[in-house]
């Protein structure tokens, strides 16, 4: 994520971008309908927001039709793995080994995650093999 490594989005811009992430192009006023299901948002400071993260590369906007729609300027993948990395580096001084350690120790793992846990580990061993070697 090299050219969005500098962007810091608020907690407010990532809620923005997971709705569009999940709905596809969207509008202003459906972005702040599905802000407003979960709380009060004036349309007014969605679309302010909206046009912060324009200029922040967060989103892209089509102008060709009366209706601006708005497009994730960023991958989600991309994103996450990003904030993953911040949160990882600033909370855990960069100890994937910490974090898993935390977020299994605070969670109710059920027996299908650990299963995937479990995979998800057998595979990056074969994976750290294959490289050894």
């Amino acid at each position: 994520m090299n050219k969005h490594s500098s962007i810091k989005p608020t907690q407010s811009e990532l809620e923005i971008l997971q709705i569009i992430w999940d709905n596809g192009p969207s509008t202003v006023r459906f972005v702040n309908d599905r802000l407003n299901e979960r709380k009060k948002t004036g349309y007014t400071t969605t679309l302010k927001l909206m046009q912060i993260m324009l200029q922040k590369n967060l989103l892209r906007r089509n102008e060709k039709s009366k209706i601006h729609i708005y497009h994730p300027g960023v991958q989600k993948e991309e994103m996450l793995s990003e904030l993953l990395n911040r949160f990882l580096e600033n909370t855990f001084s960069g100890s994937a080994h910490k974090l898993v350690m935390k977020a299994l120790g605070n969670h109710k793992t059920s027996k299908t995650e650990l299963e995937e846990i479990k995979k998800l580990i057998k595979d990056l061993e074969k994976n750290n093999d294959r490289t050894a070697k």
